[in-house]
């Protein structure tokens, strides 16, 4: 039964809350990499397998989330994940030993998995007349509270308190700030509604997405388009202070990237209209890797090079985000496939920071590890060649 008008305002504001809330405990790690460093005693570069640390969460975590959909319900799934959410970001920024740092974010990035899986199915369900645009607009604000956290974090963590500076633990821990609106939005929402289960017998695709070649491609270029952003919002930062930009201008210049991902994704709706639809997929890649070969032609331009790849990154996510919809007939395919190429997608993903702080360490340069996100990007223009094709994953129960 579709949702009265009032209902479903109020269940969109409560999906853009949660969406606020998907990327600044991440994101906000880059630009304080040297703080973290200096304070922990490692390298910046060994602080890449950090980056990685959630990725790997996501792809471990991302196929248990239809399950626990299917048992609970997907609003009771979605709110115990916010607010796993909520203990990962607090327990990050507790004083003691670099293990709560390691453990606070692979808690993060558990409860990230489940929600980044479910949100999708969320939007197929309830706003299925408005795919695209909803998607767009949670999109957006994903990147785009990215980008604040990015911008945000070394200011706070310069402020004087107490006789010194805040620190990157209490800046780390601003960026769950909204984390409470996104509950208590959640929870008054769904309060009263029956759980909606998601039964896995109504699904047509099921355990066979797997031997299903279009969810393959779904999960290569959901995969490819994570590791190229995570690259750049882990790295970014330093390759801007190495540049000669300053702490804080660096983590602005992240801020800058991510801001201009916000715009990228709001395009996205433009693009899966009448013939181009099919081309989209597949330029979008195309656009963040001339802002990597502009990268390592003239770094001078660094904020250019910045604007172009946040432009390309904010569109290939929201093109991934579309494609779970989009490329299934309906709310239970949608949720299996965001589950697929999630899960896939990201421990693909989770290669990306760690190979670009290897090729740093290995070199002492950045050109070697643009190199590899330039690789990355040409793989995602050939597979969003095949994925830009209007087709379903099984259209009809495997027997």
């Amino acid at each position: 039964m579709p949702r009265p008008a009032a209902s479903r305002v109020l269940l969109l504001v409560a999906v853009l809350l949660i969406a606020l809330n998907l990327r600044p405990t991440i994101t906000g790690i880059g630009p304080l990499l040297a703080q973290i460093s200096a304070d922990l005693g490692t390298t910046e570069a060994a602080l890449g397998a950090l980056a990685a640390v959630p990725l790997i969460a996501f792809g471990l975590v991302s196929p248990l989330a239809q399950g626990l959909s299917a048992r609970f319900g997907m609003s009771r799934t979605v709110l115990a994940a916010l607010l796993l959410l909520c203990a990962g970001t607090a327990w990050r920024s507790v004083p003691g030993t670099a293990v709560n740092l390691w453990l606070g974010t692979a808690l993060i990035g558990a409860s990230l998995a489940i929600v980044n899986v479910l949100m999708p199915a969320v939007i197929k369900r309830d706003f299925p007349d408005r795919v695209p645009a909803v998607t767009a607009v949670f999109t957006a604000c994903l990147a785009g509270m990215g980008a604040v956290g990015s911008g945000v974090v070394v200011p706070i963590s310069h402020i004087e308190a107490g006789g010194g500076p805040l620190g990157w633990r209490a800046a780390l821990l601003w960026t769950g700030a909204l984390l409470p609106f996104a509950v208590i939005a959640w929870i008054a929402c769904t309060r009263g509604l029956p759980a909606r289960r998601v039964p896995a017998r109504r699904s047509s695709v099921g355990g066979a997405i797997w031997r299903d070649a279009l969810a393959w491609q779904v999960l290569l270029y959901m995969g490819l388009q994570s590791m190229t952003f995570y690259m750049l919002v882990t790295w970014f930062a330093p390759i801007a202070q190495s540049l000669g930009r300053t702490e804080v201008v660096a983590g602005i210049d992240v801020m800058i990237y991510q801001v201009f991902c916000f715009a990228g994704s709001l395009v996205v709706p433009l693009l899966l209209r009448g013939a181009v639809a099919r081309l989209a997929a597949a330029a979008i890649p195309a656009l963040t890797l001339l802002g990597i070969l502009g990268l390592l032609v003239a770094p001078g331009l660094f904020l250019l090079w910045a604007i172009v790849c946040g432009l390309g990154c904010g569109a290939a996510l929201g093109m991934a985000m579309s494609l779970f919809s989009l490329r299934a007939r309906t709310h239970q395919d949608a949720g299996a496939l965001s589950g697929m190429a999630q899960s896939g997608g990201y421990l693909l993903a989770a290669l990306g920071p760690v190979g670009f702080g290897a090729l740093v360490t290995l070199t002492g340069g950045w050109a070697a590890s643009l190199g590899l996100v330039a690789v990355v990007l040409v793989a995602q223009v050939v597979v969003g060649v095949f994925v830009g094709r209007p087709r379903f994953v099984r259209e009809r129960v495997p027997r």
